[in-house]
């Protein structure tokens, strides 16, 4: 027995310290092994081959249906079909569809995106929100296995990818001067900017037919106020005076030279040192993170010269009283005077913007009060009643206009280009009557009204011609709106820099006729008894109303001027579209 486990024992020490053929051994044992992770390490470098696949897929998906707003399931769907994804299935909200093989599944998720640095990163993508500028999309599939199927459960190949496009938009409000009266627009300028203006008519009509680039005119107001500037917006947390801001305009290169020189004039000639937020002026958008001397590729930025002028020396004059006294100057009457009132601008809210779908422009609020003598003419009217006076104190406060960009839509490339503008010109309060109160440059309070003196009659009474009685009277009318107008401007029109108008529906008459013939006449007889009141009044009313009615056209116009000056018209405002690109989509997410 001890022989024969010492013979094992020589036999088992001589078959371990053989090596012979061992390898193969091992290599049988371990061969399963190798082969499973192998087998893995194939399916495993496919599912991430796949899946790198399917996240490119979902890129160019979320930026296609970006670039394609208004049809972005159609947009999504024929990308990843022409890239070669299997069976595309849209998933609906709501819906939960579990992908098999040989699907993609698909979740479309259009909303709104702000790369506003406050807002943090998880919310930046609101999900539903209008205006979309942005869609999310994300994509779910079962990726295809070779060997390791059987031991180890597929996973799903999930990805997500959110794309962003901001189509921008320059737009402004506000009112055209289609004819230029020199002495108002002198005499205005001169009251709102505390100087002596005296320009020709040839220069405002060429400030009126100018076009100022906006980006060089931020760049010349950079140099002329010595800012060390990065970006547009440093330029906009700026201020100005009136002065330093003509002055910026006329070294805009490119404009004219009537136009230059005129504006250096009103430069040199204001005095006042009231410093403009320039934010308050222009809102610029995202452009105002370009550098300055920068401008996006695309997109127009000009703006109409006369027009900045009149907004820059509004927010000079702030919130005083703006009294023209323009003497016989207006045909018809022997002596005017013209107070003007403009509210304080909404805040954030000015008359020019290059910006985003979403965004508000509006005019100032604006009250003016006329005191006018007009010239009677033939006084006798017969039965001793003479004419000695007419008066025409009229009050007229027009609300702001505004516009909103409602759309920008580029269907089939730059070429095709639609901006789409929600404008409502400004409801409208005319009076003609007498104010009370001390409110009227207060926009908080409304103004009150009472019958004033419209007329003086004197009346022959014996041998005596008694010059005692007056005739009272007011009217009032309301110019009143409809809601927003949509006005549409396509690619030529905005490369035209076209004006549109939207107006109100019930101007069907002058505003100052409008008034007259709504007039009610009263006698003053100021104690005088036994006075025919009826047949005095029948005989005064129609010389009256004659008598304003033979001024009603140069009262228009000086109203016409005065409120198209200062950027608003009653009933009416003119848009204007001079520039719009329909941006790239770009990830965002």
């Amino acid at each position: 027995m001890r022989q024969f486990l010492q013979r094992v024992g020589r036999t088992g020490r001589r078959i371990v310290g053989d090596r012979r053929a061992n390898f193969a051994v091992m290599t049988a044992l371990s061969a399963p092994f190798a082969l499973a992770l192998a087998a893995f390490a194939v399916d495993e470098g496919s599912i991430y081959t796949e899946r790198r696949n399917a996240q490119a897929m979902t890129d160019l998906a979320a930026i296609t249906a970006a670039s394609n707003i208004t049809d972005i399931q159609n947009a999504v769907v024929t990308t990843l079909t022409d890239n070669g994804m299997p069976g595309i299935i849209v998933q609906t909200p709501g819906q939960t569809v579990v992908p098999a093989v040989g699907q993609t599944v698909v979740s479309i998720t259009p909303g709104q995106y702000s790369a506003a640095s406050a807002v943090g990163v998880g919310q930046r993508f609101q999900a539903g929100v209008t205006p979309y500028n942005a869609v999310h999309v994300s994509l779910r599939k079962l990726p295809q296995r070779f060997f390791a199927a059987s031991v180890i459960p597929t996973p799903v190949i999930r990805t997500e990818a959110t794309a962003s496009m901001t189509p921008m938009a320059t737009f402004a409000v506000g009112s055209r001067l289609l004819s230029v009266n020199g002495g108002i627009l002198n005499a205005l300028l001169s009251g709102l900017l505390g100087g002596n203006i005296s320009l020709s008519v040839m220069d405002y009509n060429a400030l009126v037919s100018a076009d100022i680039d906006v980006l060089s005119f931020m760049s010349a107001l950079s140099t002329q106020l010595n800012l060390t500037a990065a970006s547009y917006s440093d330029v906009l947390a700026s201020k100005a005076t009136i002065g330093q801001i003509a002055t910026a305009m006329a070294n805009v290169p490119g404009l004219d030279g009537t136009s230059a020189l005129a504006l250096q004039a009103i430069a040199a000639k204001a005095t006042s040192t009231v410093k403009i937020p320039l934010n308050t002026l222009v809102d610029l958008g995202g452009v105002s993170t370009l550098a300055v001397g920068q401008k996006p590729p695309g997109l127009g930025v000009t703006a109409s010269a006369i027009s900045m002028l009149t907004a820059a020396a509004v927010l000079a004059n702030g919130t005083n009283q703006v009294t023209l006294n323009l003497g016989a100057t207006i045909p018809g009457l022997t002596a005017t005077t013209l107070t003007i009132a403009i509210g304080e601008p909404m805040q954030f809210s000015p008359w020019l913007a290059i910006n985003q779908v979403g965004t508000i422009i509006r005019t100032a609020q604006t009250r003016i009060k006329l005191s006018a003598s007009v010239t009677v003419g033939t006084s006798n009217l017969g039965g001793g009643i003479s004419l000695l006076a007419v008066n025409l104190p009229l009050n007229v406060e027009v609300a702001y206009a505004q516009a909103q960009l409602t759309g920008i839509s580029c269907p089939s490339g730059p070429s095709s280009i639609s901006v789409s503008i929600a404008a409502q010109p400004g409801i409208a309060a005319l009076h003609l009557a007498n104010t009370t109160g001390t409110g009227f440059a207060n926009f908080a309070l409304p103004q009150s009204f009472t019958d004033a003196e419209i007329a003086d009659v004197s009346l022959k009474l014996l041998l005596l011609n008694i010059p005692l009685l007056q005739i009272m009277g007011s009217a009032a009318t309301a110019i009143t709106n409809n809601g927003p107008q949509t006005l549409t401007f396509n690619a030529t029109e905005i490369a035209n820099k076209t004006t549109k108008t939207v107006s109100t529906r019930n101007i069907t008459q002058s505003l100052t006729s409008s008034l007259i013939s709504n007039l009610s006449l009263s006698v003053n007889a100021l104690g005088i008894l036994g006075l025919d009141v009826t047949g005095l009044l029948s005989t005064v009313t129609p010389a009256v109303v004659g008598v304003l009615n033979g001024v009603t056209q140069p009262v228009d116009n000086l109203l016409y001027n005065v409120l198209s000056a200062l950027g608003v018209s009653v009933g009416s405002a003119d848009i204007r579209v001079t520039g719009a690109t329909c941006g790239r989509s770009v990830l965002v997410q």
